[in-house]
């Protein structure tokens, strides 16, 4: 099968040795989990300026076969790339950051670990009240951004469309463009939700049922999270009552909203890999874009790069 290649900017999150003993590149503003190809390894500079991108966290320029998770090629970025990679990847402020949080997805207890106001009290939540006020009104948004599609035929009523067709990578673009229908169309709170496995030989590992079955992995992932009031009634109690719950709108890997709890277990998927593993999460403010493991988060106010992304991969499949 022939390559298809990709050439930009990304800053290094970590590097690190696989169970083969293969060195791994862990990259910002890519999922996957990349090694480089024997050519580059062999020069030495590849592996030098990798390090000292990871080291000074700043850019470097690579070029990136997107069917195999493979760098082809490392250079130093120019002064006028580092100008405009500064311009369109502001960092989130530190003072909207929040922290990221170690968690043991086998040890969650669904019923507690979803109600927002009793467990999941990130500080970001105080920054927009207007939540989704029913679960069907939840549907509604998912079905309008899963309708969006690249697979799908067109017209799109948002225009462009989003590549759910292949989830190998580009979750960063695929969330922000739904943040963006979310809370511009819909006028809802929009939440991000990024999920690591960053350590050793864990992998977030998925099995992509909706897209040819094949298992996919990778070093993070990130999804619009919604807060949404939903009614219950107990048996016994005379009126129903009501709370608000943690849930995810990720057509990429479902039909339908989830809660929390259910989009962090899809991620340990041990057939696909023995060592699937959620090492930790975060729930950022919407306006972050791509994750924030060894350095700040990074944003996209413009929407260029999620919209370069989304073009970039509306042809490309999972499996």
């Amino acid at each position: 099968m022939a390559e298809n290649r990709e050439t930009d900017l990304v800053t290094v999150a970590a590097i690190r040795k696989g169970k083969d003993k293969t060195q791994q590149i862990l990259l910002n503003e890519r999922q996957r989990i990349f090694v480089l190809a024997d050519k580059a390894a062999a020069t030495g500079d590849a592996g030098r300026l990798l390090a000292e991108a990871l080291e000074k966290r700043t850019p470097v320029k690579v070029t990136l076969d997107t069917r195999r998770p493979v760098i082809q090629r490392v250079v130093a970025p120019t002064p006028r790339e580092l100008e405009a990679f500064a311009k369109t990847r502001i960092p989130l402020p530190k003072a909207e950051t929040e922290r990221n949080a170690v968690i043991d997805v086998a040890k969650i207890d669904p019923t507690r670990f979803n109600i927002v106001d009793a467990y999941l009290k990130w500080r970001c939540f105080r920054l927009c009240t207007r939540v989704i006020p029913s679960y069907a009104k939840a549907k509604e948004i998912f079905d309008f951004c899963a309708q969006l599609s690249c697979h799908l035929p067109g017209p799109y009523a948002v225009q462009p469309c989003i590549p759910f067709q292949y989830v190998r990578d580009g979750c960063y673009a695929r969330a922000h463009q739904m943040r963006r229908i979310i809370t511009t169309r819909y006028r809802y709170c929009c939440e991000k939700v990024f999920s690591y496995a960053p350590y050793g030989d864990d992998v977030l590992a998925v099995q992509a049922n909706k897209w040819g079955g094949c298992c996919v992995e990778w070093w993070y992932h990130v999804a619009p999270l919604v807060r949404v009031r939903v009614k219950l009634r107990l048996p016994g109690l005379p009126k129903s009552f009501s709370i608000v719950l943690a849930m995810v709108i990720d057509p990429g890997m479902f039909d339908k909203p989830v809660l929390l709890s259910t989009w962090l277990a899809a991620q340990e998927n041990k057939t696909c890999n023995p060592q699937a593993k959620v090492s930790a999460y975060s729930i950022q403010p919407g306006s972050a874009y791509t994750p924030g493991w060894n350095g700040p988060y990074g944003t996209d106010p413009t929407y260029t790069a999620t919209e370069a992304t989304l073009l970039a991969y509306q042809s490309l499949t999972t499996c």
